[in-house]
């Protein structure tokens, strides 16, 4: 555990952000490996099956995943109180809450995946198979739930690194499994969501057993296995903003998913490249942007609020030094790394034109992402949603008026717009709301 109350400031931040950067990078690493092996034993049925119902999947994780970073806020300010009764009342309603939820998930998912598919017009031929493949995810969704709140109250008393190595475990137990269920036995993509399955019981197991022998301050005990309605409230406030915060991002891109459509394959191609590239470029902005969400609410709630003061302004020189690099890199890298996605001429040049100009622009979402992370901390969780809703509503406008004439390149002007409307709004409301309570 590491108490961010006490030591260095960027120390302390960069030390908890690098386990969830190498989480993260390896989380997606994974799910690349994972897709390879689908569609390379099972065909492109399976692989299309997995693609159908992988929206519907992230979309439920990242609610689940806001839900439980909302409430981490909570359990890390209690933790910077010393207020471990707090701590472990908040995780224990958190569990309740979960399985609960999970319980709704499951019953939902099951008897309305098929009328969601026939919604998103999902093809005769892939429809069984991404049935069955959905259906099997919803039977584990209970344990994919309890890794996140585990992982999260780890992460709430500074614990980083036990999430991670777990995480990694039960992925590679994924990995072999995904061989011997779809290329050995032949199972298809329902081998490989028993797979998924048993990997997400196992990660949520581990995390229990690391907790119990590691962690007690994180140990609920059977009288706070109650459900507190003050808690409860307390949770679905802060979790459920965070929560719809981070569902509304996906949203926003299948709007612009459909403009794109509009400029046919070459565009298609390219534009889910970069997107691949980004998804790995910028996991170091958001896990910078999650531990000063911990360090701030540990530090709030220990009424430091010159290291909460420092911690913003240090999370933030992290964030654009971050930014130099990945600027260069992309600046320079950015055909060859195109070049791993598509060998198409056109591709890559529709590709390399929107990383020409996006490249200069990433000083952005690492100044909105470490914004939010901070006003998370702070338990500010609204105007996390207000902003992020603001920022998307401006990309898809913006893309809509210059796709057109700019092609995908006109999505990287969009998204600097976007971000820059995000950061005036977040800029006014800091002055108004925020920074009269740290100082």
């Amino acid at each position: 555990m590491r108490d961010m109350v006490r030591g260095g400031i960027s120390k302390n931040i960069a030390a908890f952000a690098m386990p969830l950067v190498l989480g993260n990078l390896f989380q997606l690493a994974y799910n690349a490996v994972d897709s390879m092996i689908v569609g390379r034993f099972a065909g492109d049925v399976a692989l299309a099956a997995v693609g159908t119902a992988d929206p519907v999947m992230n979309f439920l994780i990242l609610f689940i995943t806001g839900l439980c970073m909302g409430a981490s806020v909570l359990m890390s300010n209690a933790f910077g109180r010393k207020e471990l009764d707090a701590l472990r009342k908040t995780l224990a309603n958190l569990i309740i809450l979960g399985c609960l939820l999970s319980v709704v998930i499951l019953v939902l998912g099951l008897g309305l995946s098929g009328p969601v598919f026939a919604l998103m017009r999902v093809p005769e031929a892939v429809m069984a198979d991404a049935l069955r493949y959905i259906r099997i995810i919803f039977i584990g969704m209970p344990f994919t739930c309890l890794y996140n709140i585990f992982a999260a109250a780890l992460r709430s008393v500074g614990d980083a690194k036990a999430p991670v190595v777990i995480l990694a475990a039960a992925s590679a137990v994924n990995a072999l499994l995904d061989v011997l269920f779809v290329a050995a036995l032949d199972l298809g993509a329902a081998g490989a969501a028993a797979a998924t399955d048993i990997a997400a019981f196992l990660s949520a197991i581990g995390c229990i057993l690391y907790i119990y022998a590691k962690a007690d301050v994180l140990r609920p005990k059977r009288e706070d296995m109650r459900l507190d309605r003050t808690l409860m409230g307390q949770t679905l406030r802060y979790g459920g903003a965070t929560a719809l915060q981070q569902c509304s991002q996906p949203l926003g891109k299948l709007f612009i998913q459909g403009m794109v459509n509009s400029l046919g394959v070459s565009a298609m191609a390219a534009f889910n490249a970069v997107g691949k590239i980004e998804d790995f470029a910028l996991v170091p902005e958001r896990s910078i942007a999650n531990a000063m969400m911990t360090f701030t609410a540990q530090n709030d709630g220990a009424g430091e609020k010159g290291r909460v003061r420092e911690g913003l302004r240090k999370g933030l020189i992290l964030e654009l030094s971050y930014y130099v690099l990945i600027c260069i890199l992309i600046s320079t890298l950015r055909r060859p790394l195109l070049s791993l996605f598509s060998q198409e001429t056109a591709t890559l040049d529709q590709g390399a034109r929107y990383f020409r100009v996006m490249a200069f622009f990433y000083f952005l979402p690492a100044l909105t992402n470490g914004i939010q992370g901070f006003f998370r901390g702070m338990k500010h969780m609204k105007i996390t949603l207000a902003l992020t809703v603001i920022q998307i509503s401006c990309r898809v406008i913006v893309t809509y008026l210059l796709i057109g004439t700019a092609g995908i390149a006109g999505i990287a002007y969009a998204c600097a717009a976007g971000w820059i409307a995000m950061l005036l709004a977040a800029g006014v409301y800091f002055r108004r709301r925020v920074y009269p309570q740290i100082i």
